[in-house]
């Protein structure tokens, strides 16, 4: 069987990495972009160098007219349209191509909010779920740029709970328009799009979605709002008195608009992964170069070991962040071409690709995010008092990081929703937890397996891999065991298992990608990725006990919760591992060539 054919044959369903063990010739990595994906991304890097960084103040002042000029000048280099169909007048490139895009764009501060919201939820609810008459009318101009997009969800009292939104829609008594009234808030793009995508409940109780255009009658919008960060980003609420929508303008069906809400926002917390990605790298350079040439005590700050150990540790979380995102990518990427293979037309082929794999979207929204916030913090820190002034741009990435963590779903829903999709897909046949879960509790009752003295390439960091697993299982399973349907309530219990599952997703995916980069390149060229993947892989083992050992506590007691513990502590052990050396040589690499390297 050729490669390609057996990782057709091998690919994993969404979820399914838990419960099986993934083979590292198959893994997309980072290493394996192609010529065309690396120029795409390069070319986005440029453009924020050349367009948007020399003019971070004036964006910031939400000067008229700029951002749409900037949204403009993308449109003219094809970065709007990446994943559109040639036949809208987009570039028709895969789904990593566009997930590059959206990370080489991620470093432009307010303008990588703007581009996101109009190449994501301003574009692709009508380019999946338009008539062939919407796509025909709105697609091309929004590939283009000449039209710019908006996406009107939340309201004032309706933000992780949208379906309680109060916006309605009646129809006309000529049956010709629908009739909206009410109010979004928080809308990107809001002050200058042309296009928004409106729900709103027909008949008070059916929710719908809603092409509205600039200029219906009926439709307002208030002032710029005033933020912590993100500043340049135009976010206004918007106003529905009586709001004049022709009929043809209903998105998709009466009473179905939360499936276009959902399914955009498995792709955008993927995407949004990606553009965190892009910020983290952007400022975690701003930090290397600042270690390098800030001097104290009459030598560059970044000689000292603290500074190395946060220069190392911001690394890793990039580079681990990479290589789960990239996994996800092209597992998408290539669940998308088996539904297209298979007859299905272009919109329901990339949709039905993405709610394959929304654990792992929701999983990569959190660690994306929070991994951000991670770099603009430890940036700060290095900048010292500098970091908190307006002057260096550090301190603007700090701010702006922030708002991640909350659009898109908070990390607290997206968390909850991991072990729920997970637990439904359990139910629901598509995922086999019970077999595997009850292995694990077979394997608790028995004398632990030391293994052989003679280990294979890998071999220790594998079973360190599925023992993560096998503690994931064991946590879970007894927690759904002990609760029943109240687990719902017990989401402290739930988070933690989320976390587990994210540090042990990561940790597998750095795992492969150096498998894999072994393979191509041998051992001795590939020090520095062995050293990043073996000090997440270290850290990982503690932190997944914690998060274990305080769900554990949390519905255990008495002989269950000493034997789980046991099990815990069994399933988290790895072997001594010198992570301040490895810290070391990881940004003594990283310091010499004054950047991020990979």
């Amino acid at each position: 069987m050729s490669n390609a054919a057996q990782q057709q044959a091998t690919i994993l369903k969404g979820g399914e990495w838990l419960i099986k063990e993934s083979a590292a010739f198959e893994t997309f990595i980072p290493e394996d972009y192609n010529e065309e994906q690396q120029m795409v991304k390069e070319m986005c890097v440029s453009f924020l160098d050349s367009e948007v960084m020399p003019i971070l103040d004036r964006i910031d002042k939400l000067e008229p007219g700029l951002m749409p000029s900037l949204v403009d000048k993308a449109g003219e280099q094809g970065l709007l349209g990446t994943s559109i169909p040639e036949e809208f007048g987009g570039l028709g490139k895969d789904f990593i191509t566009s997930t590059l895009v959206n990370e080489g764009l991620g470093g432009g501060f307010s303008f990588s909010v703007a581009i996101a919201a109009h190449t994501g939820i301003g574009t692709l609810p009508i380019l999946y779920f338009g008539t062939p008459e919407q796509k025909a009318k709105y697609i091309p101009k929004l590939a283009s740029g000449e039209w710019k997009g908006s996406y009107g969800l939340t309201e004032p009292n309706s933000g992780s709970d949208a379906l309680s939104a109060k916006t309605t829609a009646r129809l006309s008594e000529d049956g010709k328009h629908y009739l909206l009234n009410g109010q979004k808030c928080w809308i990107t793009n809001g002050g200058f799009a042309d296009i928004y995508t409106v729900f709103a409940k027909v008949d008070g109780d059916k929710f719908t979605g809603f092409i509205v255009e600039r200029g219906m009658e009926g439709f307002t919008q208030g002032p710029e709002e005033h933020k912590m960060g993100i500043k340049g980003s135009s976010t206004v609420q918007l106003y529905f008195q009586d709001c004049k929508v022709p009929v043809e303008n209903v998105l998709g069906e009466i009473g179905k608009g939360h499936i276009i809400a959902f399914n955009i926002l498995n792709i955008g917390r993927l995407k949004l992964c990606a553009a965190a990605l892009g910020g983290a790298k952007r400022a975690f350079n701003v930090s290397i170069i600042y270690a390098n040439t800030r001097e104290q005590f009459k030598q560059p700050i970044a000689n000292f070991g603290a500074i190395k150990h946060k220069i190392a540790e911001m690394a890793v979380r990039i580079w681990v962040a990479e290589s789960a995102l990239y996994r996800t990518s092209k597992w998408i990427d290539n669940k998308e071409h088996e539904l297209l293979d298979s007859g299905k037309p272009f919109n329901e082929a990339l949709l039905g690709a993405a709610e394959e794999y929304a654990i792992e979207c929701a999983m990569l929204k959190v660690y994306g995010s929070e991994m951000l916030d991670f770099i603009v913090d430890e940036g700060v820190q290095i900048h010292g008092g500098n970091g908190y002034s307006d002057e260096y741009v550090i301190s603007k990435a700090y701010r702006d990081s922030r708002i991640n963590r909350i659009y898109e779903g908070t990390n607290e829903i997206n968390r909850l929703l991991t072990v729920d999709m997970v637990l439904k897909r359990a139910m629901k046949g598509k995922l086999d937890l019970m077999g595997p879960a009850m292995n694990v509790m077979k394997e608790l009752m028995s004398i632990p397996d030391f293994g052989s003295t003679e280990e294979a390439p890998f071999e220790a960091e594998r079973k360190a891999v599925n023992n993560f697993k096998k503690a994931i299982l064991m946590t879970a399973g007894a927690a759904v065991q002990k609760l029943m349907m109240k687990i719902e309530d017990e989401q402290e219990v739930l988070m933690q298992v989320a976390d587990m599952a994210i540090e042990t997703f990561n940790a597998e995916s750095a795992l492969l990608r150096v498998m894999k980069l072994v393979e191509q390149r041998g051992e001795a060229a590939c020090q520095l990725e062995l050293d990043i993947m073996r000090t997440y892989l270290y850290d990982a083992a503690d932190r997944i006990n914690k998060h274990g050992k305080d769900a554990i506590n949390a519905f255990a007691d008495g002989d269950e919760q000493r034997m789980m513990l046991l099990g815990l502590k069994r399933f988290t052990k790895v072997s001594s591992f010198n992570s301040k050396e490895a810290r070391r040589r990881i940004s003594a690499k990283i310091l010499g060539e004054n950047k991020y390297p990979m």
